[in-house]
Parts: structure tokens; C-alpha cells; sequence
């Protein structure tokens, strides 16, 4: 009597009963895998086929430092702080944050150096923690990157229209009916200016180092401005004005630190141009903890000059601009609006390198689609750095 073969209908289901059964097995598997460093370094990064082009310098990378972290929060947080957290000892404040800021760029320093990938603190955590650690570290930045950036672009036309001396940013904005109030104002300035920054970062990392290169100088300028103002035109009287340095006490000082802090964000972006640093142990020393030291010195410096124009319990919103109409400069407010819009693009560009590079490295982890994680052999560039989808 001949043998009844199985139908195919049933290998089938019984093929796939068996790998469902092995799925938690698998899934855990997965979860806790770890890499190597060798590993990342060469056989992760293949998936990527072309390389990226080593063609950053040390000082390139101080210059992302410094242009990533200067942008608008300095004008945001230091007329807030000193008026109701911290007081004329808002200084103090950036001095404990930059301290703060400086301890976790070492450990930056220290696993960039270790693992000079592009993958930045995704990489970091995959190697030590495994692929669960590393993925949910990972969707949480891409997900930072992506809301913050919009709101970044978004500030940017509030700061323009203030340097051409428009009142209502609004103007420059479509207003839509359909949609929530506060959701409803199509911001066009903020959407070519991404797309405009998205043009340059596609065609070469080197010519968009270039360009945030430029733009820092001149933004550095600007605060130099600022600074010789308030101590030249200031007075230390100010300071101790209605009630001594620290009117808050010793919890105000602390407390206004946390709240500065935001304004020390983006010097994680420089560890992810590992692949792109031509001698990575030398530069990303240099590049990460320098720029938080020139950024902390310029910081404090800012709130110093600051509380020295102005008593803190007088400082209201758009704290510099009025500083400087207090003075009798209703010029210097437009200048402040020009060096908040610089600010904004440098930051918008440097957090935008760091975006794509992160992407791509999750996407040779394939915890993505994995054509995210192809890099343009001509351009040396990942080609995801279009699709800043979110901006």
C-alpha cells in the first residue's frame, strides 16, 4: 500500500507552527545580542557599502560643537532664569551646567574614541547593552531629532521677521481653516529653509563643515558683541541690585543649572562624524570637549553682561533685545534677531548631520529598512540625508 504524502497546505502549516513556537526564543535572542567593536567597525559598517570620506579636521569639529549648541536657547532661557529662578547669579547657574555638560562629553570623547563609528550613542549602547537598549535609545534621538528640528525651523521665522523689525511673525505665515488653532499656520520661511539646508548636506559633509564653519565665526562675533556691550555699558551695581546675588538662595542656583542646561544640547552630534575625522583619537578629543569649553565660557559670560545692564527683577521676555532698547540701542534688537536667525541655521545644520548619520547606522542594524543605511559613493553622504520627513 502506497505512502500518503503530506500536502503542501500542511508542511506549510507545520513549517510555520515551528517558527512561531521558536519566535520568544528568537525574539530574546535578538534583544540581548551585543556587538563587538571590531564588529561594528567593520563587518556592521559594510552594509553600507560605499564608506564615508575622512575629510574632517579638529577644528571642523569645534566648529560643529560650538555651531550645534549655539543657537537660540541662550536668548530663551538666560531672561527667564535669571528673572524667577536664579537671579543675578544665573552665571553660577551656566558655570554648574557647563560643568555637567563637560563630564558627559568626556564620556562621549571616551566611547567615540573606543568605537569611532557614525552611530554616536545608539552605537554606544547597542556594543554594551544589546540590540533592545540600542534600538530604544535610538527611535528616542531619531524621534529628539525630528520634533526638535521642526521646532527649531519653526523659531527661526519668529527671529527673522525680528531682525527685518517685523512685530508679528504671523504675517510671514499661511493660515489654514481645517485645523486646530496654534496648528493651523503653514511656516514656508522654516520649510525652504530645511529643504535649503538638506540641498547642502547631500552634496558634501566637507562643504556643509564649510558653511557651519562661516556662520559660527560670525556667530561667535555677534556674541563677542553682546558681551563688551553689557560689561562696557553695564555696571556691577546690578548685580547685587534689590537683593544680593543670589535671591533665591543656594536651591535657585542649582535649580536654574537644570533649566540652562537645555541651552548646552548638541555636542553629541560631533561623535557622529567618526567615520568622517581623518585621525579620530586625536580630534574627537579636541572637538567634543573644546567646543563645550569655548560654549560655557561664552554662555556665562552672556548671563554675566546681561544681569550687569539689566537688574533681574526689570528683565522681561526678549530679555537682550530689551536689555539693549534699556540702553538706548533700539538698533542692537535687530541684531539680535540677525545673530538668533544665524544661530538657528548653524544648529539646524549641525543637528541635521547628526540625524542622517544616525539613521544610517540603525539601518545597518536593520532595525530599519536597510537602504537607509546606504552611503552615495561619489558624495560620501547617507542617502537618507533627504528624508528628514517631520521638518
Amino acid at each position: 500500500m502506497a505512502a500518503i504524502e503530506p500536502s503542501p497546505n500542511n508542511i506549510f502549516s507545520s513549517n510555520y507552527l515551528h517558527s512561531l513556537s521558536q519566535t520568544p526564543h528568537r525574539l530574546r535572542k535578538r534583544m540581548l545580542a551585543t556587538w563587538t567593536p571590531d564588529q561594528e567597525l567593520n563587518q556592521v559598517r559594510l552594509r553600507s557599502g560605499a564608506d564615508m570620506k575622512r575629510k574632517l579636521k579638529w577644528y571642523d569639529l569645534v566648529a560643529l560643537g560650538v555651531g550645534g549648541m549655539l543657537g537660540a536657547g541662550v536668548f530663551v532661557t538666560t531672561g527667564h532664569v535669571a528673572r524667577s529662578v536664579s537671579g543675578p547669579s544665573v552665571f553660577i547657574s551656566y558655570i554648574i551646567a557647563g560643568v555637567s555638560a563637560l563630564l558627559s562629553s568626556l564620556c562621549y570623547t571616551e566611547f567615540s574614541i573606543g568605537i569611532p563609528v557614525a552611530g554616536g550613542a545608539f552605537s554606544y549602547l547597542r556594543v554594551t547593552f544589546g540590540e533592545f537598549v540600542g534600538y530604544f535609545a535610538g527611535a528616542n534621538i531619531l524621534l529628539e531629532y525630528v520634533l526638535s528640528n521642526a521646532a527649531v525651523a519653526r523659531s527661526f521665522t519668529d527671529y527673522l521677521s525680528c531682525a527685518f523689525g517685523v512685530n508679528d511673525p504671523n504675517s510671514w505665515r499661511v493660515e489654514v481653516d481645517g485645523f486646530l488653532k496654534g496648528y493651523n499656520m503653514l511656516d514656508f520661511p522654516a520649510v525652504a529653509l530645511i529643504a535649503l539646508l538638506t540641498l547642502c548636506l547631500c552634496h558634501s559633509t566637507k562643504e556643509s563643515s564649510m558653511l557651519n564653519l562661516i556662520m559660527t565665526v560670525f556667530h561667535v562675533v555677534f556674541f563677542g558683541f553682546i558681551i563688551i556691550a553689557g560689561f562696557f555699558n553695564g555696571s556691577t551695581e546690578n548685580l547685587v541690585k534689590p537683593e544680593g546675588l543670589a535671591p533665591f538662595g543656594v536651591k535657585g542656583v542649582f535649580d536654574g543649572a537644570a533649566v540652562v542646561y537645555f541651552s548646552y544640547i548638541g555636542y553629541d552630534s560631533v561623535s557622529t562624524m567618526a567615520e568622517e575625522i581623518q585621525n579620530p583619537s586625536t580630534s574627537l578629543p579636541v572637538g567634543i570637549v573644546g567646543s563645550v569649553i569655548i560654549v560655557s565660557t561664552l554662555y556665562c559670560l552672556m548671563a554675566l553682561s546681561l544681569c550687569m545692564m539689566v537688574p533681574y527683577n526689570e528683565i522681561l521676555d526678549a530679555s537682550f533685545s530689551m536689555a539693549f532698547q534699556k540702553m538706548g540701542w533700539r538698533w542692537a534688537s535687530n541684531v539680535v534677531g540677525v545673530g538668533a536667525s544665524l544661530g538657528i541655521v548653524a544648529s539646524l545644520l549641525v543637528a541635521m548631520l547628526g540625524q542622517a548619520r544616525y539613521l544610517c547606522v540603525i539601518g545597518r542594524a536593520k532595525l530599519v529598512p536597510s537602504w537607509f543605511a546606504k552611503v552615495h559613493p561619489s558624495t560620501g553622504t547617507p542617502f537618507n540625508a533627504t528624508l528628514f520627513l517631520g521638518e
